[in-house]
C-alpha cells in the first residue's frame, strides 16, 4: 500500500512513540488525524506535538478510545490506524489492574470496532514483548508461547487475540507489532533509562531491581517507527505478527556503565534491591520475519541512541 498522503489516524498520538510516529507520517505528507487523551499517568505529553501542529495536515482529538462515537466519528475518512494508545506500565498493572484492562482491552475492542465500522484498508496494532512472559528459547520468534507475567503483558495479549479473531471473522486487516523496550528522546519518566539518566544526573545511586545481569533488547524509537510504517505499507502482512526489536540485548549493569560514560560520571555504583515477580528476566527478540517479510532493518546502535537520548534529556525540562 502506497502511504504517502493518505489519510492516517494515530490513537496515543502525543505519547513517546506515538508522537515520533506521527512526526514521520507528516514528512510522508500523509493527512494525520492525532486522536489522545492526554492522561495524567505521566504529565508534559503536549510538547510532544508541538510542533505538528503547526502543520495544516495535522488534527488533534483530545478524547478517548473508551469513547466509541466520538472515536468512529473521528476516524471516518482514515484509511489507515496505528493503535498505540494504551495505559502503559507493568509495574503500574499490578496496582491498577481495572484501569489496565479498561484502557488496554475494552479501548483496543472500540478501536476495532470503529475501525470495520468505517472500512479502514489496515489497522496496525502496538503490543509488546511483554506477552512472552519468559521465553523458553532466545532470540525469541513470534512462534514462542506467550505467557505474560504481569496484567500489563496479559492485557496485550488480549489486544491481539480481539486483532486477530477481527481479521479472521470479519476480514478486517490487522498487523500486530510486538515492540522490545523502546527508547529514545521523549520516553516515559518511569522506564529504566530515563530513571537512571535522572539519578545519575543528581549526583545520586541508581536503583536496579534485582543484580542487573537481567537483559533488554533496546530498540531505538525511530527504528519502531521505520517498522511501524512498513507494516502498514506491506500488502501482505494482515493476520500476521511480528517483532520489532533491534535483534540484540545488553545487560541492566552495561547500560548504567554505559550511561556512566557517557554522561561523564566514570564507574556508577548502582543500589541493588530485590527483583520484582513480574519483572521479564530477558528480552531479545529474534527478528528475522520482520527483516525478510517488511524489509525491516535497524540503522541506530545501542551506544548512539543513547547518546541522542542524553542530548535530549539535557535539553528538556522535568
Amino acid at each position: 500500500m502506497e502511504l504517502r498522503k493518505k489519510p492516517v489516524f494515530v490513537t496515543g498520538a502525543a505519547g513517546f512513540i506515538g508522537s515520533h510516529l506521527v512526526e514521520k507520517l507528516l514528512l510522508f505528507n500523509n493527512f494525520v488525524k492525532a486522536y489522545d487523551n492526554f492522561d495524567d499517568f505521566y504529565g508534559g505529553k503536549e510538547p510532544n506535538i508541538k510542533r505538528c501542529l503547526e502543520n495544516p495536515r495535522f488534527e488533534v482529538c483530545k478524547s478517548d478510545i473508551l469513547d466509541f462515537e466520538q472515536l468512529s466519528k473521528s476516524m471516518v475518512d482514515a484509511e489507515v490506524v496505528f493503535h498505540l494508545a494504551a495505559q502503559p506500565g507493568v509495574g503500574f498493572s499490578v496496582k491498577n489492574p481495572w484501569k489496565t484492562n479498561t484502557t488496554n482491552v475494552s479501548g483496543t475492542l472500540n478501536v476495532l470496532l470503529a475501525a470495520a465500522k468505517n472500512k479502514v484498508r489496515k489497522v496496525v496494532f502496538a503490543s509488546s514483548s511483554s506477552v512472552y512472559g519468559i521465553p523458553k528459547h532466545l532470540p525469541c520468534s513470534e512462534d514462542e508461547p506467550t505467557l505474560p507475567l504481569s496484567v500489563y503483558g496479559a492485557s496485550k495479549l488480549a489486544g491481539e487475540n480481539y486483532c486477530l479473531a477481527f481479521f479472521r471473522n470479519l476480514g478486517l486487516p490487522v498487523v500486530i507489532l510486538r515492540y522490545h523496550t523502546v527508547y529514545g528522546p521523549r520516553q516515559r519518566p518511569d522506564m529504566a533509562i530515563h530513571k537512571f539518566t535522572k539519578a545519575m544526573l543528581e549526583g545520586q545511586s541508581p536503583i536496579v531491581y534485582g543484580d542487573g545481569e537481567q537483559t533488554r533488547d533496546f530498540t531505538y524509537v525511530s527504528d519502531a517507527v521505520d517498522g511501524t510504517i512498513l507494516a502498514a505499507e506491506n500488502e501482505e502482512d494482515a493476520g500476521q505478527v511480528f517483532n520489532i526489536g533491534s535483534g540484540s540485548n545488553v545487560t541492566v549493569n552495561e547500560v548504567i556503565a554505559l550511561l556512566g560514560k557517557i554522561l561523564g560520571k566514570g564507574s556508577v555504583s548502582p543500589v541493588y534491591q530485590d527483583k520484582k515477580p513480574d519483572d521479564m528476566p530477558h528480552t531479545y527478540a529474534d527478528i528475522r520475519k520482520a527483516r525478510d517479510l517488511l524489509g525491516y532493518s535497524p540503522k541506530t546502535s545501542f551506544e548512539r541512541g543513547l547518546e541522542n537520548f542524553v542530548r535530549w534529556f539535557k535539553n528538556t525540562p522535568h
